[in-house]
């Protein structure tokens, strides 16, 4: 008979990793052969100028009915404002991926009244995309750099957009802070890049301080105190929201530190040419990452205020980056004061 021969009582070999595994730096080379390719290729630049066609039209025609939209009394005006970001990201063809839930929603005076507490978000900064994708996530107003309000087209939306412009001039602080203390008492949410700038997307730059002082004022003596504290009612004191930003995906593969950078602006880069690279492209996207909200009476300091949210961020950026989509956080803060219906009782008979 024909002998049969023993099975192998060795343990089977194993695969050392995944064989479906993706090389960041391999998608980095395949990504500069795919742009080298697109040069010579007219279906980008078709892409590309239907894009800017759209985005001409969209912004002049809902920037101006917003404008019209600032004499109505009401949220309208925050509603759509959210409506066109979100429309100016579908055109661009970015999708945004949101992750958790906020803290604060569309409100107003009377949601004040009721005793919902101002919210200020507070993230990373990279691009100038940063803007329609937190705008169409957050219903707040922006606060920027005082350089964006003398811009050519810019200033003229991000006025109508009622952005608050901040100098950093040690003679206009002062205004600067009544402003924003005014806006948040009267129903808005805030935005905040604290890193004063943007970066290039593989790392959170240190937060400023001075950026928290609205939220968490530094101890003065008196008679200095009184001029620099913000009037917030009791219970009232603004919440910050850490939200961490990544762009995770492009023309539908995950990305790596290399193609990250297209996403970035950043430095003495021009606004042309990133913008052109960017409206060529067949997708994007953009995850957002709403953290547990922090309550600025439970730090003794704005730094340390400053650097318990920069922490935050930061760790939520550094995941998104390797691809690693947390859980969406549970958290329980308590969002409303104490209602002032008598006050605004009393606001009404003797205005």
């Amino acid at each position: 008979m024909r002998a049969f021969a023993k099975p192998s009582t060795s343990a089977p070999l194993k695969r050392r990793g995944s064989p479906f595994r993706a090389d960041p730096a391999e998608l980095d080379r395949i990504d500069a052969k795919e742009r080298e390719q697109a040069k010579h290729s007219l279906f980008p630049c078709i892409r590309g100028v239907s894009r800017l066609l759209a985005i001409t039209v969209w912004v002049p025609l809902s920037v101006g009915f917003e404008a019209v939209l600032l004499l109505v009394p009401g949220n309208t005006k925050i509603r759509w404002t959210r409506v066109i970001w979100g429309v100016l990201c579908r055109l661009l063809s970015l999708k945004i991926n949101v992750i958790g839930r906020r803290a604060g929603g569309v409100t107003g005076p009377k949601s004040r009244a009721r005793g919902e507490r101002p919210i200020i978000y507070i993230s990373n900064h990279s691009s100038w995309i940063d803007v329609p994708v937190l705008g169409t996530v957050l219903p707040s107003v922006f606060v920027a750099k005082g350089d964006i309000e003398h811009w050519p087209i810019m200033g003229l939306i991000s006025k109508i957009g009622r952005t608050i412009f901040v100098s950093r001039q040690r003679n206009t602080t002062g205004r600067e802070r009544d402003e924003m203390t005014s806006r948040l008492a009267n129903g808005d949410n805030l935005v905040l890049f604290p890193e004063g700038t943007s970066s290039d997307g593989s790392r959170v730059l240190p937060f400023m301080s001075a950026f928290f002082a609205i939220a968490k004022p530094p101890r003065l003596r008196e008679p200095e105190a009184t001029q620099m504290l913000p009037d917030f009612p009791p219970g009232m004191t603004p919440l910050i929201q850490p939200v961490s930003l990544v762009y995770d995906r492009l023309d539908g593969f995950r990305i790596g530190k290399a193609r990250r950078t297209v996403f970035s602006w950043y430095g003495d880069m021009d606004l042309g040419p990133h913008v052109w690279q960017l409206v060529k492209r067949k997708s994007m996207r953009a995850t957002v990452l709403l953290h547990p909200p922090l309550d600025p009476e439970d730090f003794p300091s704005r730094k340390a205020l400053a650097q318990a949210t920069w922490r935050a961020v930061t760790n939520g950026a550094a995941r998104l980056r390797q691809n690693d989509e947390p859980d969406p956080p549970e958290w329980q803060v308590r969002l409303k004061g104490p209602a002032n219906s008598s006050r605004n009782r009393e606001n009404k008979r003797f205005p």
